[in-house]
């Protein structure tokens, strides 16, 4: 049941104390996924001194002794929820930097800059992310003119939505060395207009032309992006994270926050590309109290549907290009042997169909030489050709999928797309029925890394407002079991830490949360509407909701 009086709670982010003692939480309507595709529900947990489930209670099992009992008076439990596919650093900076997620309008666009610049003074650059042109009524991609017309005395560096398109302002392309002779590289592209001159929008790759002018990040500001990562991320219930293309100097942000205590978020870490690898270390397996791993490396095949970068078998329905192929096959397949020879697993980004034909090629003629059991990831799996979905599931490959994109990128979707390739995208039910794994994640900041949406995207195929009713192409859709699995026994699964969390057993880590209601009886917009209530890591309590509380404090 909802308990309403919580609902207008405000957020506390909690220094955890380590636990003395046993703890038997009793009085729970306890929910996880049964490995199955179904649900298992439990009523009780005994933690024990170190932060592992001791044992599970069903209906008619005795009450153990404990030297600590909490009654939660028929609150829901779930264990921690974990994101497949999230972007830490990129969550936490996006907090600190200008957010232009949801704008309506170019007018919108321009006046969030206009309102940051002027609350924000000084000559430095100004950065942000999140806008979406396909929000737009005209669906116009921004250009450098347009942000002149606001800021033209100062570099504006702004990246699209889903980070596969950034624009910036004359003065940033200055700065950048911009002009009618610059090239575009390999898997990128310099939009121009008809006269030739570069229009200040650069996709994929080329966004490194302007992006490597831009001050770097320092030391400070990644600690503090962390923290403010980890502040939405446990508010949402989500106790670990998949950091889908860890750079040095994030990778070096984790190891300071864990070694101060301060990581509260497991994190499995993955390299962004092979050219970090002699900067970092061997597959670490677990660190801190099995807060931080470090095993897989990220790579990218193509960009994203809505910059047009994703790479089709045939061009796109509103435009005539097939999008932009990252890698030739043999330049794919020898980045992927050497992560593999070093003992990483692979996760490779694929969004379109080509891509995706192309990622499980490599895959399969990396079978050979790399055990399969290094769990080879396709992050997307977003438009897959049917007739390449059997082939996922004989690779023995996991697709990392992210329900929201699918309510985010529905109409975009009918623009891009006839009605054959449609009937591979985002289908998650097609690729489990195949007999591939799935893990479930957002791509925040992406997407919002709220979890519920999620689940209620997989189980529906419909936004949080319930649209389309009856969900769009709800053949794709999945029961609840499989949903949450795909947040938690799927996920873990896919980091190789099934043996540590994504289910609530004896043996792993005591990480759960409650929330507001029962996501079993829910609808789907009820169960997207989900509240977090607290958040425990295990067997500490790192957040939770408290009326009356002035708002979000972090007791450091």
């Amino acid at each position: 049941m909802r308990t309403p009086a919580l609902l207008i709670a405000a957020a506390i982010f909690a220094v955890p104390t380590a636990a003395k003692a046993d703890t038997l939480i009793v009085n729970v309507n306890g929910i996880q996924a049964d490995g199955k595709g179904g649900l298992d529900r439990f009523t009780g947990l005994l933690v024990g001194d170190d932060g592992r489930v001791k044992r599970v209670l069903r209906d008619g099992d005795a009450q153990p002794k404990a030297d600590r009992v909490l009654d939660r008076k028929g609150m829901t439990m779930l264990p921690g929820l974990i994101d497949a596919h999230g972007h830490v650093m990129g969550l936490g900076l996006a907090a600190l930097q200008l957010d232009l997620t949801g704008t309506s309008s170019l007018d919108d666009f321009k006046a969030r800059i206009g309102a940051y610049a002027k609350t924000n003074p000084g000559g430095g650059w100004i950065t942000g992310r999140g806008w979406n042109q396909e929000l737009w009524p005209d669906k116009r991609m921004p250009t450098a003119a347009d942000i002149d017309a606001v800021v033209s005395d100062r570099p504006v560096w702004l990246e699209r939505v889903d980070g596969h398109a950034s624009v910036g302002n004359s003065m940033a392309m200055r700065l950048a060395g911009i002009g009618a002779a610059s090239k575009s590289p390999a898997g990128g592209k310099i939009e121009r207009d008809p006269t030739g001159r570069a229009t200040g929008l650069f996709i994929d790759s080329a966004a490194g032309l302007v992006s490597s002018k831009v001050p770097p990040v320092t030391p400070g500001q990644r600690d503090r992006a962390l923290v403010e990562a980890q502040r939405m991320m446990l508010r949402h219930g989500l106790t670990a994270v998949a950091d889908m293309g860890t750079s040095v100097a994030e990778w070096a942000a984790m190891r300071r926050a864990a070694a101060r205590g301060k990581l509260f978020v497991r994190v499995m870490s993955y390299a962004a590309g092979v050219e970090p690898l002699g900067a970092l270390p061997r597959p670490s397996g677990w660190l801190h109290g099995d807060r931080l791993w470090f095993g897989g490396v990220k790579l990218y095949a193509d960009g994203a549907l809505g910059s047009r970068g994703a790479w089709l078998k045939r061009p796109y329905a509103d435009a005539p290009t097939t999008g932009l192929k990252f890698h030739s096959d043999a330049q794919l397949l020898a980045m992927a042997r050497r992560a593999c020879s070093a003992g990483f697993q692979l996760a490779i980004h694929a969004i379109g169909d080509a891509a995706n034909d192309q990622v499980i090629g490599t895959y399969e003629h990396l079978r050979p030489t790399c055990p399969r059991s290094s769990r080879w990831r396709i992050e997307h799996a977003q438009v897959v050709d049917p007739a390449d979905i059997p082939r996922i599931a004989r690779a023995g490959l996991i697709a990392s999928m992210q329900p929201t994109h699918q309510t985010s990128d529905r109409t975009m979707a009918e623009a891009r797309l006839d009605e054959p390739r449609l009937k591979g995208a985002y289908a998650w039910s097609t690729i489990a029925r195949s007999g591939a794994r799935l893990a479930f994640g957002s791509d925040f900041p992406v997407e919002h890394p709220n979890p519920f949406p999620g689940l209620a995207a997989a189980v529906s195929r419909q936004d949080p407002k319930g649209a389309p009713p009856g969900g769009w192409r709800p053949e794709e859709r999945v029961p609840l079991g499989l949903a949450l699995a795909g947040f938690t026994r799927g996920a873990a699964y896919a980091g190789f830490a099934e043996q540590r969390i994504g289910s609530l057993e004896p043996g792993k880590w005591a990480d759960f949360i409650f929330v507001d209601q029962d996501i079993a009886s829910a609808d789907p917009v009820a169960l997207a509407a989900t509240k977090v209530i607290e958040t425990w890591v295990a067997g500490d309590k790192v957040y939770a909701w408290r009326e009356g509380s002035p708002g979000l404090s972090d007791n450091r």
